[in-house]
């Protein structure tokens, strides 16, 4: 029929095929009445309709697919038949689970897989003969009832992927005939008990993805049967336990993102029949066994992310598998030529193979990737080089990818296309400057596709790039190539499109995976459709300061087991991203950041610091005469800074004491006053090229010189001259400093403030340096440039300081049209005792404390700190 094409999704068709199905398989017998009213019931509902359809006709039993299917069947004798099978698959059916199902007595098995069943699994469903209770891929909540471990006559029971929790009880292990029991995608706790170790008869046994912890039990050596052991990505550690040597009969293992200690290669050489072995992030170390090889049946082989050493066993050459996945190893040796030569999927990458190597490293034919091998190996192929390194010099700068997506263009940058389909062990380059590496097969979906597109025709919010995506069931890799060296800003783009946004089974996947950028993971059991708060809307994850110290980025993304596997259906699962971009956090055009060129202004204001207090110290500033009273005591009045004007009101130098002619002609008298200075002295008169400065500046020096021509002692104005480089640096430009490759490509009143904050820092009183927690208000802007406030000294202080009080009312308005008119207002704004000293600053005596400003709130572990 044409509507069956349609998987039968209308209630009204689903309730007709299932009762069809019922008459015709119980013929002519009828239902005892209890029966078909509990049906009825059911039907109502699960089905909200009437059973006014139920009527003769020729149907069949539905089955779509695997995941969709309709099914009642029942058992008759010559006078009554029973109903003993209900599977209502893929139905999107809701409400809480029917305890109606109860009184159908002879239920044997029941199925309500991939539907919207939420609340507890009734306990009364241990009164029930069952056999098989499958409730896979629903929303059931609570814990297992301990009731359930009193159905002696269950076969299977199917759990996975939904949202129970709690521990797992003892009673389950009551269960002896038990032979499948999957609990994956749950949020189970504490440890396998220990009565599990009576489920003797197990075939099956899934428990990825929940958080149970302890050791794996040594009970599972007594599970003998068992064809199939899934117990990837749990909270349990290792060992492997020796009694895995027990499990002949096993063709399936898979262990994964063990924690603990780090063991040997497990005792596996009784499982000849081994045809998928994953033993994934196990902390395995030492050698891979050679016996491996003789697993003839083998097809996957799985030891990634663990630390195994040695060469690869010549005996592998034999084996006839599809996927061998040893990467993130530290495999060595020569790479074996049956491996280059392979056409089945392989990765080796990331170990440390030597010798000759003709791998393919840019054919997208090619299902090899690339190999962390020891940079003076050569011969190696470049995709087997450690780190993939740049073969020119890095010239990149950013990065734009739209992953499993077409060419687009987003907020004016291009994102390059990325439609590879492949994905087992595959290596893509995009011309040198970018590649990626996918690794890993789908549990139980070998055919699953590793793009995803957005088949629900969902509405994404955000760019087209969301509508795409890149996916992998284990590992997925994005390396920026030959990029310069310096900080990043990289953004990953996400959006969930391979869920649903409705009330259908396909809504309840729960995807979970790690990122990790340059080895640091910065992401673990990321959600996706939890951080945007639904499917099909787009966001950005970004990573302001990620370091490139070579030239490869790399942006790792690692499925750890966790989440749902089967859920719309398998081959899902695994990280997914969107797009990617790449920014710098520096200058392209000089390579240096805004911070770095602060660093070096700062670095050579204290360098110019260290040269004074050098000087100093031989002598050349009179700091080896300090037993000069009068000099020290001067030293000890522990001045702030003065401006021009104050100094030349203080010290009477300046054109007032030279005579006419020099007054006229005074860049002769600069130029010669500099021939015959020491250098040491005329070094200064270069940090600025304003005309009064020089001259007012080399006379001071002249005076330190003991060559000046004035009636004032030199070591008489030596506390004057310690600031004097503050005033020169001041009366010219700061910006100066400023490294001039730079051109005018910077915030000049952030740098200028940043210069101020410097000097200040720098000062060589250490009691005029500001205390830390000042220097952070200054830097953030919640306080104006200035120094520490001074008390004001003894009466009797030194009377030349108050040539500086008479001049204050007019220092302001110097400054104000100097060059500080390119700062801010708070710096423009500031009294003129000095440069960076507020009207309430003053000089104080040798035995006053420094008084700190009790507004200052930031850092107060570090209010007593100076920059000493």
């Amino acid at each position: 029929m044409e509507c069956l094409s349609k998987r039968a999704t209308t209630y009204n068709l689903l309730f007709v095929l299932l009762f069809a199905s019922l008459v015709l398989n119980c013929y002519a017998q009828l239902l005892p009445e209890e029966e078909a009213q509990t049906l009825e019931t059911i039907a109502g509902k699960l089905l909200n309709i009437s059973r006014s359809f139920c009527s003769s006709g020729s149907f069949e039993n539905v089955t779509v697919s695997d995941n969709i299917q309709i099914v009642v069947n029942c058992s008759c004798n010559a006078t009554v038949c029973h109903i003993t099978n209900i599977q209502l698959k893929g139905q999107n059916l809701t409400g809480n689970l029917p305890e109606e199902f109860v009184n159908l007595t002879h239920l044997q098995q029941i199925d309500l897989s991939r539907n919207y069943f939420s609340g507890p699994i009734p306990t009364s469903y241990a009164q029930l003969p069952l056999t098989n209770l499958s409730l896979l891929g629903n929303r059931i909540n609570g814990s297992i009832p301990k009731e359930i471990g009193d159905i002696a006559t269950l076969v299977e029971l199917v759990l996975e992927d939904n949202r129970l929790e709690g521990p797992l009880h003892q009673n389950l292990g009551n269960l002896s005939r038990l032979t499948r029991l999957f609990l994956s995608g749950n949020n189970f706790t504490g440890t396998i008990p220990d009565s599990f170790g009576n489920l003797k008869n197990l075939t099956d046994f899934r428990i990825d993805g929940s958080v149970l912890s302890g050791n794996i039990p040594a009970l599972i050596g007594n599970w003998t049967k068992i064809d199939r052991l899934d117990m990837q990505g749990t909270s349990m550690d290792g060992p492997v336990p020796s009694t895995v040597t027990n499990l002949k009969n096993i063709t399936v293992l898979r262990i994964s993102d063990l924690n603990g200690t780090s063991m040997t290669f497990p005792d596996l050489r009784e499982m000849k029949q081994l045809e998928i072995l994953v033993l994934r992030n196990c902390l395995i170390t030492g050698p891979i066994p050679d016996y491996v090889g003789g697993f003839t049946a083998l097809k996957t082989l799985d030891l990634s992310f663990n630390m195994l050493t040695g060469q690869i066993p010549e005996t592998f050459q034999s084996l006839k598998f599809n996927y061998m996945f040893l990467n993130n190893n530290s495999l060595s040796g020569a790479l074996p030529d049956w491996i280059t030569n392979s056409k089945q999927n392989i990765d080796v990458s990331y170990n440390n193979f030597t010798g000759q190597s003709q791998l393919g490293c840019q054919s997208s034919s090619v299902n090899f990737i690339s190999s962390h091998s020891p940079e003076e190996s050569n011969s190696v192929s470049w995709c087997l080089m450690k780190d993939l390194p740049c073969s020119t010099t890095p010239k990149y700068y950013s990065l734009f990818v739209n992953c499993g997506g077409g060419k687009t263009t987003f907020e004016g940058n291009e994102y390059e296309e990325d439609l590879a389909t492949e994905g087992p062990s595959y290596f893509y380059s995009s011309s040198g400057k970018w590649a990626y590496s996918s690794t890993g097969v789908y549990t139980g979906n070998g055919a699953a596709s590793y793009k995803a597109n957005n088949t629900f025709a969902l509405i994404v919010n955000g760019s087209e790039f969301y509508s795409t995506a890149r996916l992998a069931p284990n590992s997925l890799k994005y390396y920026g190539l030959c990029l310069r060296k310096g900080s990043y800003k990289v953004r990953l783009h996400f959006a969930e499109i391979m869920f649903s946004d409705d009330q259908t089974f396909s809504s309840l996947g729960k995807r979970l995976f790690d990122v990790s950028i340059q080895g640091d993971k910065i992401l673990k059991d990321f959600n996706i459709m939890e951080e945007a708060k639904g499917v099909g809307k787009g966001i950005t994850m970004d990573f302001n300061d990620v370091r490139v110290n070579g030239s490869t980025l790399e942006i790792h993304l690692y499925w750890s087991g966790k989440g749902t596997t089967a859920i719309p259906a398998r081959g899902v699962y695994g990280p997914l991203i969107s797009a990617i971009s790449v920014t710098p956090n520096f200058d392209p055009s000089t390579g240096l950041s805004v911070g770095v060129i602060v660093g070096i202004v700062v670095s050579s204001c204290v360098f110019l610091l260290l040269i004074l207090v050098v000087l100093r110290m031989k002598g050349y500033l009179g700091g080896k005469d300090l037993e000069d009273k009068e000099l020290r005591g001067a030293l000890e009045l522990q001045t702030g800074y003065f401006s021009l004007r104050q100094i030349k009101a203080a010290t009477n130098f300046g054109l007032a004491k030279l005579d006419e002619e020099e007054n006229t002609h005074i860049s002769t008298r600069i130029a010669g006053t500099i021939g015959y200075m020491a250098p040491e002295y005329a070094m200064r008169g270069y940090l600025t090229d304003k005309a009064d400065v020089y001259s007012f500046g080399i006379v001071a020096l002249e005076i330190v010189s003991g060559k000046s021509n004035t009636n004032y002692r030199p070591k008489e104005e030596f506390v004057y001259l310690l600031d004097w480089a503050y005033v020169l640096q001041e009366q010219g430009s700061l910006l100066e400093l400023v490294d001039p490759s730079l051109g005018s490509n910077y915030p000049q009143e952030e740098v200028l403030c940043m210069l101020n904050i410097a000097l200040l820092c720098s000062n060589p009183s250490p009691t005029l340096r500001p205390p830390m927690s000042s220097v952070v208000g200054m830097l953030e802007g919640n306080s104006p440039i200035q120094a520490p406030l001074i008390k004001r000294g003894s009466p009797n202080q030194d009377l030349r300081f108050k040539a500086f009080e008479r001049i204050t009312q007019d220092s302001h308005s110097h400054f104000s049209s100097s060059a500080f008119s390119s700062a801010s207002q708070a710096q423009r704004s500031m009294t003129m005792e000095g440069p960076w000293i507020d009207s309430s600053v003053s000089i104080t005596s040798k035995n006053e404390i420094r008084d700190h400003s009790s507004s200052s709130t930031l850092l107060p572990d570090l209010h007593d700190v100076n920059l000493e």
